[in-house]
């Protein structure tokens, strides 16, 4: 694609309102903006898409966005009147221009005879992937960049079980977007008409009065809470986002009487004003909250960001200092949680699993099994995670209890396919009730896990390579390692190299070559001796490689040292 052609139509395209124009022809003399603006349209896959905003066919803006709802018009028009008529659930975050591209895809939905269930403001993802599972939709769109720096938006499209769009419909949508013209190609018609003949209806309190119903459901041993709620205090901060509401609530209903809200961050602002980055995995966008922690002698903070799928927390150490918690502590937390409340409750299904993903600790496979609970594995991403939940459902081997991502993600329960903060929430804020009925923290709960488990340390760097330029940089390198794989890591010796790309696994001391069981994918694991393992894959949805370890140790202190020597090799 010759992005100066496309840079020109653009310009002289008639669609553009006065503002675009001008924000187009701000960056006339710079070629390099104008290359990344439109070397190439912004990718939709399994996970939608997802860029900066701005004006471009590489950005997210309403032409990208319109094109994209044409596209899953199409498809789902293709599925017959039935589907048309079940329609799509539509929600979104609290991004720049989330609830106009919300309002603009129910608009082009509702002209291709699409019948579109609106929210009539921000809501967490879960709480969409629960309705489409609750109204019996045929899809789902969600306006989000989850934790993405502010300059981000994206779309996410579910499908009918309330997963994200399996790769078959994805690509089925990519086509018909490559087929529409961006400024021509796209129907629509008037809200307020839309509303009006009923082919947009919009959804509100009574559809979280659902959702919550669902949610609570999910508490495993909540008597716990009642013993403590009287003097136990916590602190939750949304990050600005759509957990602002739904978390707190739930928390009530859980029981917990002294709940409090970091009141800056409980302002919905696209800007994120009060942090440089709105992810709760980083302690930094914390600092408000621990101030509050402070002032109040609170234990426990809870974060959720955007768009309320991630969960992020912080505790109290035995110095009395704030530390955060990484993903996959938490997960183990959980996991061992989860079990030991069903067994006490007697709520323990026939054939129990834990669901992780191959880059999430191995300490959550160590928990599981020690305590006759089976851990699968699946790929990165909550889709694939779903897709096993959903193989459970037909085969009937196993009944999920827990599932969970290193990324922060959390998910119990029937009622959604994706990851969970109201949930998420709820449960810690649980576990750490029962863990006060013992007299102990969440801090010394994980100390303990590693007493029971052994000491597993988890770590992941990311390299940022942006551009047309930089996309081609991390094919060659994915290229390179598959090429050419190491004998040695961080002094543990390579026994053999998964490659989810080719599905081969390779022993490098026989040579055998067996299937890896999963779906391909453009990622490469490599098992390593002493429990040790290294794990590359290019994101997603960012512009970025990733490069995932763990090891085991003898102490925290032994696997500090041998994490440290893996990541600089």
């Amino acid at each position: 694609m010759d992005f100066m052609t496309e840079y020109k139509h653009w310009l002289e395209s008639d669609a553009l309102s006065a503002e675009e124009h001008a924000e187009l022809e701000a960056v006339a003399d710079n070629n390099e903006e104008i290359e990344s603006r439109f070397y190439a349209p912004l990718s939709f896959g399994t996970a939608g898409l997802r860029g900066v905003l701005g004006v471009g066919l590489n950005r997210m803006n309403r032409f990208t966005v319109g094109q994209a709802a044409q596209g899953l018009a199409k498809l789902i028009v293709s599925n017959g009147p039935e589907a048309m008529e079940r329609g799509v659930a539509i929600a979104y975050a609290s991004r720049h221009f989330s609830p106009e591209f919300a309002k603009q895809s129910a608009c082009i939905l509702a002209a291709n005879g699409i019948k579109a269930l609106l929210f009539d403001e921000l809501r967490p993802t879960p709480e969409l992937s629960f309705a489409v599972r609750h109204y019996g939709c045929i899809a789902g769109i969600n306006i989000t960049a989850s934790h993405n720096p502010k300059e981000y938006n994206g779309y996410k499209v579910y499908w009918e079980d309330g997963a994200q769009l399996p790769p078959a419909e994805a690509d089925v949508v990519a086509k018909e977007m490559a087929a529409t013209d961006i400024f021509t190609g796209v129907k629509t018609m008037d809200f307020d008409e839309a509303v009006g003949s009923g082919m947009i209806r919009m959804l509100g309190k009574d559809t979280d009065e659902a959702y919550l119903g669902e949610v609570i459901k999910v508490a495993v041993n909540p008597d716990c809470v009642k013993q403590v709620a009287d003097d136990f205090k916590l602190v939750y901060t949304p990050f600005h986002g759509a957990g602002y509401r739904l978390v707190p609530e739930i928390l009530r209903r859980l029981g917990y009487k002294h709940i409090i809200c970091e009141p800056e961050q409980m302002k919905i602002d696209g800007d994120f004003p009060t942090v440089k980055n709105p992810n709760p995995e980083y302690k930094e966008g914390f600092y408000l909250a621990i101030d509050l922690a402070k002032k109040n002698d609170v234990d426990l903070i809870i974060g959720t960001d955007p768009d309320a799928d991630r969960t992020g927390i912080v505790l109290k150490d035995k110095s009395g200092e704030y530390v955060t918690l990484s993903g996959n502590q938490v997960g183990v937390l959980l996991t061992d949680y989860i079990i030991t409340a069903k067994k006490l409750t007697n709520t323990m299904p026939a054939h129990p699993a834990v669901l992780k993903s191959i880059v999430t600790t191995e300490m959550a496979r160590a928990a599981a099994e020690k305590n006759g609970v089976e851990c699968f594995e699946t790929f990165t991403g909550f889709k694939f995670l779903a897709e096993k939940i959903k193989q459970f459902e037909k085969d009937g081997s196993h009944e999920y209890i827990f599932a969970f991502e290193e990324s922060y993600g959390y998910l119990c329960g029937d009622y959604a396919r994706d990851k969970d903060a109201v949930t998420a929430s709820m449960l810690i804020a649980e576990m750490a009730a029962y863990y006060r009925t013992q007299g102990k923290t969440l801090y010394d709960a994980m100390e303990e896990m590693y007493e029971k488990y052994g000491y597993y340390r988890e770590g992941l760097e990311t390299k940022t390579l942006k551009g047309i330029d930089g996309a081609a940089q991390i094919q060659s390198m994915m290229s390179e390692y598959r090429t050419n794989p190491p004998k040695e890591l961080g002094g543990h010796q390579v026994l053999a190299v998964r490659d989810y790309k080719e599905d081969t696994r390779k022993d490098l001391s026989t040579g055998e070559v067996t299937k890896t069981g999963l779906p391909t994918s453009n990622v490469l694991y490599y098992e390593l001796s002493d429990n040790a393992w290294c794990c590359v894959r290019p994101s997603g949805t960012e512009p970025k490689i990733k490069y995932y370890f763990g090891v085991k140790g003898t102490s925290l202190t032994d696997a500090d040292a041998k994490l440290a020597a893996l990541k600089e090799d």
